[in-house]
């Protein structure tokens, strides 16, 4: 099985997928504290996600169990003015406190980037009812073999039962932080190129 490059026709089911997928991540939960309004608004969230990462790389599994979104060298932040243009939707999926607390992750996020150039895996998902098949690491190994191994490899995660599968990968801890304002624990990992 090999991965295969999501087009436009594919952002549904996949943001349905990694909305089930980060359901009970610490950051998703963070900025969406109740469960059943996470589960209605984030997959509008990754909607836009995949909308804002048409410029890297979006690569899915052949039957959607899991999907990786990367951006490339130098694409790894936002600018200013694509947070100012996406705002009116950003507020639709995640409501104002959920928009005010998703922005302080943002900026947290974007304060522990590395220098220089790197693939970015901003989203790496695996559909709950999938896990634990491999399907997940062929989704980054994918990612990896397409180009971003070519050059160093970043990703942050919340999840502390994902650090193994991530050094399984490759990639090692660099930082361990917190989101200001009482949002939660991440770790920084880079996967040197090759």
């Amino acid at each position: 099985m090999t991965m295969r490059v999501a087009g436009n026709a594919d952002r549904d089911a996949i943001a349905a997928m990694l909305a089930r997928a980060f359901q009970d991540d610490p950051a998703t939960s963070w900025i969406l504290p109740d469960p059943a309004d996470r589960a209605r608004r984030l997959p509008r969230l990754f909607r836009l996600l995949f909308d804002g990462d048409a410029g890297g790389m979006r690569l899915v599994t052949p039957g959607g169990e899991a999907a990786t979104l990367w951006r490339g060298p130098g694409d790894a932040d936002l600018s200013t003015w694509e947070i100012v243009r996406n705002a009116p939707a950003l507020l639709h999926a995640l409501g104002i406190g959920g928009a005010r607390r998703a922005l302080i992750v943002s900026d947290a996020i974007a304060a522990h980037h590395p220098g220089g150039d790197y693939w970015y895996l901003h989203i790496a998902g695996c559909d709950t009812v999938a896990q634990g098949k491999g399907l997940g690491g062929m989704a980054v190994r994918g990612g990896l073999e397409r180009g971003a191994g070519r050059l160093p490899a970043y990703l942050e995660t919340a999840t502390e039962r994902n650090l193994g599968f991530y050094r399984a990968l490759g990639f090692e801890i660099t930082d361990e932080w917190h989101v200001p304002k009482g949002g939660p624990r991440f770790w920084s990992m880079l996967r040197p190129a090759g």
